[in-house]
Parts: structure tokens; sequence; C-alpha cells
């Protein structure tokens, strides 16, 4: 079998690099024949005495000048232009997998003819020479090997780090076992938010059109949603004993209205929100809590085909304060958050200030712009993360004078169809004892409003 020499000289300076750091003998650097024996040695220990390589190693080891390290330390061995990997990493050597013995020579080149693959097999060849140098020196010198699989004195392992703003921590978890931050000490210090903020932003719209011709009839028509909710919350965690919960909402539906003859568009829905709530704690889960609720419109709305105005700002407007008990409760994912107000000492005052309005529509009497009203309240509200992109947001709110009831039931489902996207289905449920009947419907005390909605979807949040 012939073999080049270069060959021969890359795999010799490879195997005595990769054992030289392990050596136990010390050598006399100022005696040369001493120094020539002692790289013999080396190699002896690598290769078999009978190999055929001997001979010719041997005789090229001899005109190798090497120093010895008496350290154990992790080196590096730079053989760029040889057939062999570009960095080894010799000593000490650890093994941190298993494998099949492979027995084929790591000397034995397999170049084909094809030219564009040549840079291809010299890379295999690359890996092929280190593994089967790995695999030769465990099989003949196990003695020497520190570290393998079966004894590594600690296995690698992974980590991964959370940052969590409600404890002011980052924790630090292996992967696929659960740390206890405290216990181990593995904890950062983090910026302190004492006050969440979240934003909810939604654009949707619909859009149809019929030509004049179409064998059905009907209208084109252009629908637009715009949906804005702020909210401002105090963090719990370091005002365990406080509570503060604001919530802005802005909310405008608007729709072409083809066989509106004086306007071009409607107002369908329309909303100006704000619900305060003020808490001090009680008990576990209670707190004595102050609430306030105002809600009126900007823009005129009127009848189609009219001039008849049916809302205008604080035409109606309505003001709701209340002291009671609140009950909290958040789920240990955080997927589930309930709320309840039960307020025994409630004052309501609604407002009509246009007048253009008919104000006993709203339950005011003849020539007053606003009704006061003492008694009782309800409140509850609940956002629950169904799955991680739909979720359910509800509120409930009851208001009486044991003489006159209101009640709101407001359902939100969100489907998230991505970062921006999302559809949504809008239910209110309204009831309101003092509504008049309606000659042309059935519905009397009860109002119920339906949307379905498609589009633009923004969210941001402190945490």
């Amino acid at each position: 079998m012939k073999i080049s020499k270069k060959i021969i000289s890359s795999i010799a300076f490879f195997g005595f690099g990769l054992l030289s750091t392990i050596a136990s003998a010390q050598v006399d650097n100022s005696n040369p024949n001493a120094q020539s024996d002692a790289n013999v040695q080396e190699i002896d220990i690598f290769f078999d005495n009978d190999s055929l390589l001997n001979d010719s190693i041997r005789e090229i080891m001899k005109n190798r000048i090497i120093i010895f390290d008496s350290i154990q330390v992790d080196t590096s061995l730079y053989v760029k232009d040889l057939l062999l990997p570009e960095y080894i990493y010799t000593l000490p050597p650890v093994y941190t997998h298993y494998s099949s013995l492979d027995t084929v020579s790591p000397l034995k080149t397999m170049f084909s003819d094809i030219e564009a693959l040549n840079w291809l097999e010299k890379e295999s060849y690359k890996i092929r020479q280190a593994h089967d140098f790995r695999q030769n020196f465990f099989i003949r010198h196990p003695e020497l090997v520190i570290h393998n699989l079966s004894n590594l004195p600690s296995p690698p392992k992974q980590f991964i780090a959370v940052a969590d703003p409600d404890k002011a921590i980052i924790v630090i978890e292996e992967v696929g076992q659960t740390l206890n931050a405290d216990d181990h000490n593995i904890t950062a210090e983090t910026k302190e938010y004492h006050w969440i903020k979240s934003f909810d932003g939604l654009v949707q719209f619909s859009q149809a059109y019929n030509s004049p011709n179409w064998y059905q009839g009907g209208n084109s028509h252009l629908n637009l949603l715009i949906n804005a909710v702020y909210n401002v919350k105090l963090n719990q965690n370091y005002h365990p004993n406080l509570l503060f919960d604001t919530t802005i909402q802005y909310k405008l539906a608007m729709n072409s209205t083809p066989d509106d003859s004086l306007r071009s568009y409607n107002i369908s829905e329309e909303l100006f929100q704000i619900n305060s709530k003020f808490g001090l704690k009680a008990t576990k889960r209670w707190y004595y809590t102050f609430n306030v609720v105002f809600k009126t419109q900007f823009l005129n709305n009127y009848q189609a085909n009219t001039r008849n105005m049916t809302a205008a700002f604080l035409s109606p407007g309505e003001l709701n304060t209340s002291l009671g008990m609140t009950y909290n409760y958040t789920n240990p994912k955080k997927t589930v958050d309930f709320s309840l107000t039960l307020a025994p000492g409630s004052w309501n005052l609604k407002t009509c200030i246009n007048r253009k309005m008919d104000v006993t529509q709203f339950d005011i009497k003849p020539g007053r712009k606003t009704v006061s009203q003492f008694g009782s309240s309800i409140e509850s509200t609940l956002a629950w993360k169904i799955a991680y992109n739909i979720t359910l947001k509800s509120r409930l709110f009851v208001f009486t004078d044991y003489s006159y009831l209101q009640g709101d039931l407001e359902n939100t489902l969100s489907f998230s169809i991505n970062k921006y996207l999302s559809t949504q289905i809008y239910v209110h449920l309204r009831y309101d004892s003092s509504t008049p009947r309606d000659p042309d419907t059935k519905w009397h005390t009860w109002q119920l409003r339906e949307i379905l909605s498609f589009g633009f979807a923004y969210k941001f949040a402190t945490i």
C-alpha cells in the first residue's frame, strides 16, 4: 500500500499532538537523541508495534522538536494546511456520546474523480480522520481517557432564563426540570414596575358592492369599527394591600347608509367609558372599594331620513359611584382573571343636555337635564384566555334604585390570526325597565346588539 509522505507526516503530527500533553515521561531538552527517542516512544503509544507505518513515522518524528508541558490543559492544534480538521481539541480527551465501532482505516482516502465534489469529500475526510483517531485512542489506551459519557463528573446541562417583572426577578430553570430560584439563589434584580399598563387597539371593517342591476337587489355598504382600550393598574406584588384599576375605552361603529336621503353614513354605536376602582385590602382576596363608572358619546346621531337626534355629547351621559367590597381572583397560570364588586350604596346620575332631544326617554322629567338615583349596584368582570389566540372578555353591570332596574351584559370573543389580524364577535345585551315599548317590534325592556368583524389589531403591555 503506497501512502504519500505528506499524508504520513500529517497523521504523525496530529497523532503526536493529540497525546503529547499527557505524556508521563520527562525529557531532557538538552539531549537531541533523548528528544528523538521520546518522540518515537510517544508514537508507539498511538500505533501498534506491527504497523506498516511505524518505520516511516519513526524516521519523520526523529527530526521534529517537541516541547513537553507537565501541566495538562485543554489545547488546540492549528492544522489548516493539512488534511485534518482545522482545530483539534486535544487533552484531556472527553467522550460525550456513544458510537459504533468503525473498522475503516483513517488513512484510507475515498475520493472520487468528480471535481465538483472534491471540497465536500475533503471536509468529510477531515471529520472521518478525527473520529477514527479518537476511536483508536480510546480502544488502545483506555487508561489515558480521563472522562467519558458514563463517568463525566458533571454532565452538560441546558438552562433557560425567564424574566418575571411581577416579582422583579429572573428565574433560571434547567431544561426538563423545575428549579426553585430561592433554593438555588439564582435571582437577579430587574426594573420594578409599580404600574402595569396595557393597550388594545382594533380597526375592523366590512365592505359589500352590488351593481345596480343585481338580480336579487340589495345595496352596497361599508362598515367600520374602531375600538381602543387602555388599562392601568397598581402592581400588587409591590402594593399587596392596595387596589387601583382604571380602564378607558372608546368604541365607534359606523356604516354607510345608501337608503338615507339626508346622510351618507350612520353611527350605529359610539361609547366613551371610564371605569375606575380604588380599594384597601380587607382579607385575602376581598377589598373595601370605591368605584366610578362614567360613559357618554361625542358625535351626533340621527334616525334615518329624519332630523330627529338620538344621541349627542352627554345626551345621554351616565355617572355611577358606589361603595362596597370587591373580590379578585387570578389563577396560577394567569389565564383567568375574575372580579366581583358588591356595592350596597350606589348613586347614579343620568344627563341629557341637548335641547333637541326628548329627555323623557332617559327617565328624566320634562324641563330637567339630569336625574339622580340612589340604590345598589353589582359589577362583575371576567377575562379568560381560552387558548393562546382565543380570549373571552365579559362584563356585567346592574343598578337598581328598587323601583327601576338597569343591566348591561357585554361579551367579546376575540380570535387572533397573527400579530396584526384578528376576528371579533361582540354581543351586548341590555335591560332597562324604563324603556318605552316600540310598537313596530316585539322588543320592550330588552335590547340586543351583535357585531362580527375582522381587521387590524395592535396590542402592547408593560409585562
